[in-house]
């Protein structure tokens, strides 16, 4: 077999596709996001509007003191696994933070957010004896993976369904162990899960609940907690998976639940115990970051203003977004060519940078802009922003809404 002809020509029917992805090479400029250099050829300055730094949490002074800090204090690396070297006191205080954050009395810190559902679903479905996940139809690849991973039984139910949720969790002895993996806000099409009555159906049927919040955390709830806590849920959920790397702005992922499950998790995770703990010093700022959004509403309320002025502006020129309750603002341009195109000539022509979504991210025929607008867009931001595409739908002629159907 030609190994590199065989990689080049799958290559190549991404290309002719448009779903081959190029990496902007960004330079982000410190304490002034979402301002960035775009570097790798003509350098110019850029906009970014599709960072998941939902909050712009990555440049904030809090975060970057207790970096710096633990930097002087600790130096750079954890010094290995946890279980050898690696556990700090950073890490020992975040873990704390995050456990009071989701009402939890433990919780446990990973490297990523994917690693974080890859060990501990794989770990829980794959270790308690003839359990079945049931897992939603639009779940993370993550989530997938670690299911995958446990070998255990799953059952696919239809994306925030419950009548097929119900249907699938009767039709399975009550006595047997079940875990239903769900995500509150869902990134592409920014909808949210049905929470209490996934719950209800959990008390009905004798289920465990694993609630993904990664798109959440930081954003809603009083405290940041996620859509969980905004509902008064937490206590209801057996474990809330979450992110550091999202609207918290530094790196890592986390489970929060009973002392017991985060101990097993750590006892049994091959993804928890053989991998290199994090830099005391990303710790560190996460830490700082939970803590001040714990006590300051006031960036939550900037990105709620923020999100409606950028929906507002899209629907006064008619261009096709989803309208979901979340801050997720997918503007549809249903075509993967056209779709690139547009992400290039907005960075090129109008220094704005949205990286275009296509498949396998999303199914084909549903390629789109995935705007996240964030506190500290100003409006000259947004007017930029809208009037640039608003040009580009005319180049492209794509279809508007009609201003009747808004």
């Amino acid at each position: 077999m030609d190994y590199q002809a065989f990689f080049k020509d799958a290559l190549d029917t991404l290309r002719d596709q448009g779903n081959y992805r190029v990496f902007a090479e960004l330079e982000r400029h410190c304490g002034a996001f979402p301002r960035a250099t775009a570097r790798g050829g003509q350098t110019a300055d850029v906009t970014i509007w599709c960072s998941n730094d939902y909050l712009g949490m990555g440049q904030h002074p809090k975060v970057l003191g207790a970096m710096h800090g633990a930097l002087d204090r600790c130096g750079a690396g954890a010094g290995g696994t946890r279980n050898i070297s690696g556990t700090t006191h950073d890490h020992v205080q975040l873990e704390r933070e995050l456990a009071d954050l989701h009402g939890k009395a433990a919780a446990l810190i990973f490297t990523s957010g994917y690693v974080s559902n890859w060990a501990a679903l794989g770990t829980l479905a794959g270790r308690i004896p003839d359990c079945v996940v049931l897992s939603d139809a639009l779940n993370h690849a993550s989530m997938i993976e670690g299911i995958r991973h446990s070998k255990a039984e799953r059952m696919i139910w239809k994306h925030n369904d419950l009548d097929d949720l119900e249907t699938k969790l009767a039709s399975l002895p009550h006595d047997r162990p079940k875990l239903i993996a769900f995500e509150s806000v869902y990134s592409m099409d920014g909808d949210i899960a049905p929470i209490a009555e996934i719950c209800d159906l959990a008390d009905k049927y004798n289920a465990m609940t694993y609630l993904d919040e990664v798109h959440a955390v930081g954003l809603y709830g009083p405290r940041g907690g996620g859509i969980a806590e905004q509902e008064g849920l937490m206590d209801r959920i057996t474990v809330i998976e979450g992110t550091l790397g999202k609207a918290f702005g530094v790196m890592g992922g986390y489970i929060a639940a009973s002392v017991e499950l985060c101990d097993f998790v750590r006892s049994f995770a091959s993804g928890f115990i053989f991998t290199t703990a994090l830099p005391p010093a990303v710790a560190a700022g996460a830490a700082a970051s939970i803590r001040h959004l714990k006590q300051s509403g006031a960036e939550r309320a900037r990105h709620r203003t923020t999100v409606a002025k950028v929906r507002a502006g899209l629907e006064a020129l008619g261009i096709p977004h989803v309208d979901n309750p979340s801050h997720i603002i997918p503007v549809m341009v249903g075509d993967p060519v056209k779709c690139k195109y547009i992400s290039d000539v907005l960075l090129r022509d109008h220094g704005i940078y949205i990286q275009p979504i296509n498949y396998p991210t999303v199914p084909k025929g549903t390629e789109r802009l995935r705007i996240t607008p964030s506190p500290v867009h100003s409006q000259t931001d947004i007017d930029h922003l809208i009037a640039a595409l608003a040009a580009l739908w005319e180049q492209c002629q794509l279809a508007r809404l009609p201003l009747a159907a808004q």
